[in-house]
């Protein structure tokens, strides 16, 4: 239960003064709900009412104070025409503009014959200077009274700036001191104020330098943000070591002959990683590990081997891949070593019906199918496993954490999860994302791989693109060619897939195939066989390739509009060829003028082909706020952390979380206390739950 003192925190905006159900609506978009969410709502800007001009000397687009007399009102005849003021100085005149006015509260505010000061914007219309909707109108007596310094937060259509600094400052009134969660030491060393101080410090900017995210009172409510994580983060991987798992541990006689089946030998890093995996899986607690790896590193091979391990002692094993064309490319990699190691394997997705679904399920129930792969199908009701041992998520970032745990709970003892993703972490959000895995990194290629050669091309240079294309159909070469969009929008100045298909195809006829997302999955799957196969030289399509599809003889792509796409996305694109014995070529194809970040990005690319140094840049060029968006839905965002800056904090916070956990696991000393009030604070309410269960 939330601590009392909590209790004004997490009240309702629209409990504020002067908030509305409009307002409350309004702010609960822009902030949050709650007052608590007002406090984390940091300024990105301030006012400084001081910046006294004249008309005359007033500098365009920049807000400024005017002390003016009022001349006279003239109200429009037509409601969709501006009410204007006419007022002056001593350098001349100016109007002030109202749309939708209301003329009683004009009349009164600015009243003819009286002093005035008016903030705000001064703009030029007709050659006359004008302010539209003034910032601040103030009375004489107001002016000398009124703070001279006001922040300014982010906000939205229909939200007064007013509204929201009131809002925003009645939050802050709220907020009550609280035992310090910190050690002193620590805080003293750092320079840092108390979490009251630090609040109020935050809200009330005193200048420009103020709003600087290396302040003491900002890197403070940083770390306690970062330590909140990893409080909860370590609490959950506590109970994962305390959740009584399996003790799953192999001979190797299946490994054996799938190894010998392989045409290749294992690189180091995935020697490595097996033996991390086997080490865990050995151990009477769950196993909850990250497997990081880049493109065509080698992690589908690891997992099918980890899943041997647990079918060696006498379990199944599943994979479970967001999208249907992964899962049948991961099915038709494995089957034929799992052929060779004389272990039963199936697909199950939303395709398989009727008979064969049922023999599936009947045959994965009486435990005669060892291994199943498939879509969001296997965590379906009528999924049942005869002894569920190991679950595989690939691309874990694109399911829930409940889905992932429902697979799991499949088992009759809680199933070992490892989870695999080839989208490079940085460190520092690998550390806030996964900090409740143990993490293995495949850091090499398979021997014989060769280096993609990248260039980048104007969109000018298209017809050579499309000769050099020719040429290498004609030498019976494969190529993707990559598009932004499914088909033509007038909005968009990009090339749609739909349509590239159709000019491709007239120059190559049936040498070219299309596949998109909004395809039919047997339309998809012909395209692809038809491509790999080589019965078709192009195939034409949207990042719905960008995992999942391994054709070992393509050596060309072409990404047309790179410019659009984010680096580690380029880097996914790029990692469909390059997948076999032959020389590849990526060609990005951009429309000039390139933009300062989009050319840094394409340089990068095309000078490096390590994932981790490309995440690294990528998380440099776009902010860790894009990076944690929608795309990579699996990462945390923060509100007042900022990661691009205070990301030297989190491995501080991760080790001061294991160093509380270890004196003090159940919090309940008095700074333990303390700190079950910050993760209710920062809503890790589950950790808390955690604590209580045991």
């Amino acid at each position: 239960m939330r601590p009392q003192i909590l209790f004004p925190l997490f009240a309702d905006v629209a409990t504020l003064p002067g908030i509305g159900p409009r307002f409350a609506k309004l702010l609960a978009k822009v902030a949050g709900p709650r007052l608590v969410d007002l406090l984390w709502h940091v300024p990105v800007s301030l006012i400084d009412w001081r910046r006294r001009s004249t008309i005359a000397e007033a500098p365009p687009g920049e807000l400024v104070t005017l002390k003016l007399s009022i001349t006279d009102h003239t109200p429009s005849r037509v409601a969709s025409r501006p009410y204007k003021v006419r007022a002056s100085d001593d350098t001349g005149f100016i109007d002030l503009v109202f749309f939708r006015a209301h003329r009683e509260y004009l009349a009164k505010a600015l009243p003819v014959g009286e002093t005035r000061y008016v903030s705000g914007k001064v703009e030029r219309f007709q050659d006359r200077p004008q302010i539209t909707h003034p910032d601040r109108i103030l009375t004489e007596a107001q002016f000398a009274a009124a703070s001279p310094i006001e922040p300014v937060y982010g906000s939205t259509e229909g939200m007064p700036q007013k509204t929201l600094t009131r809002a925003v400052a009645a939050a802050v009134e709220k907020a009550p001191p609280l035992a310090e969660w910190q050690d002193e030491a620590w805080l003293k060393k750092q320079g840092w104020p108390d979490w009251f101080t630090a609040i109020k410090a935050l809200h009330t900017p005193g200048s420009a330098a103020d709003l600087d995210p290396t302040r003491p009172e900002r890197r403070r409510l940083a770390y306690d943000e970062f330590l909140a994580t990893q409080l909860a983060l370590s609490l959950a991987r506590a109970r994962m070591r305390r959740t009584k798992g399996r003790v799953l541990k192999g001979d190797g006689r299946l490994r054996a002959k799938a190894l010998a089946a392989l045409h290749f030998t294992l690189t180091t890093s995935q020697q490595d990683a097996l033996k991390e995996i086997d080490a865990d899986m050995a151990a009477p607690h769950r196993m909850l590990r990250l497997l990081q790896g880049d493109v065509g590193a080698g992690k589908t091979l690891v997992a099918f081997f980890a899943m041997l391990t647990a079918i060696e002692a006498g379990a199944q094993a599943a994979l479970m891949a967001p999208t249907e064309v992964l899962a049948r490319q991961h099915a038709a990699t494995l089957a034929p070593l799992a052929e060779a190691a004389g272990v039963s394997l199936a697909l199950l997705t939303g395709r398989e019906r009727g008979k064969e679904r049922d023999a599936i399920l009947e045959n994965l129930k009486s435990g005669d199918l060892k291994i199943l792969i498939g879509t969001h199908a296997l965590i379906t009701e009528t999924v049942v496993f005869a002894d569920l041992g190991l679950v595989v998520v690939d691309e874990q970032h694109r399911f829930g954490v409940h889905q992932r745990l429902a697979l799991s709970g499949k088992g009759n003892v809680p199933a070992d999860i490892l989870v695999m993703t080839a989208t490079p972490i940085p460190r520092t959000l690998a550390l806030t994302a996964y900090g409740d895995m143990d993490m293995s990194r495949l850091t090499e290629k398979p021997a014989g791989r060769k280096p993609i050669t990248t260039r980048a091309v104007p969109l000018t240079r298209l017809d050579e693109v499309t000769d050099a294309v020719e040429r290498a159909v004609g030498r019976g070469e494969r190529i993707f060619w990559v598009c932004p969009l499914v088909e033509e929008n007038e909005n968009l100045d990009m090339t749609a897939a739909e349509e590239r298909f159709d000019v491709l195809k007239a120059s190559f006829g049936d040498r070219v195939r299309l596949i998109h997302g909004r395809m039919k999955p047997a339309e998809k799957d012909a395209a692809i066989a038809a491509f790999r196969e080589g019965r078709a030289n192009i195939l034409v399509a949207t990042t719905v390739i960008e995992v999942g599809v391994d054709v070992p003889d393509a050596t060309v792509i072409v990404i047309e509009h790179a410019e659009r796409f984010g680096l580690a996305q380029l880097h996914q694109l790029r990692g469909r060829v390059g997948r076999g014995a032959k020389p590849s070529t990526c060609l990005l194809l951009y429309q000039s003028p390139l933009g300062e970040t989009a050319r840094a990005r394409l340089d990068c690319l095309r000078n490096t082909d390590d994932g981790f140094l490309i995440a690294e840049e990528d998380l440099r060029l776009r902010g860790a706020g894009e990076l944690l968006g929608e795309r990579q839905s699996g990462l945390p965002g923060f509100r007042i952390a900022d990661l691009e800056v205070h990301s030297d904090l989190v491995p501080a916070a991760r080790d001061d979380a294991k160093l509380i956990l270890t004196r003090d696991p159940d919090l309940q000393t008095p700074r333990g206390e303390a700190l079950r009030v910050l993760l209710y604070l920062f809503e890790q309410d589950d950790a808390v739950k955690t604590i209580k269960s045991g």
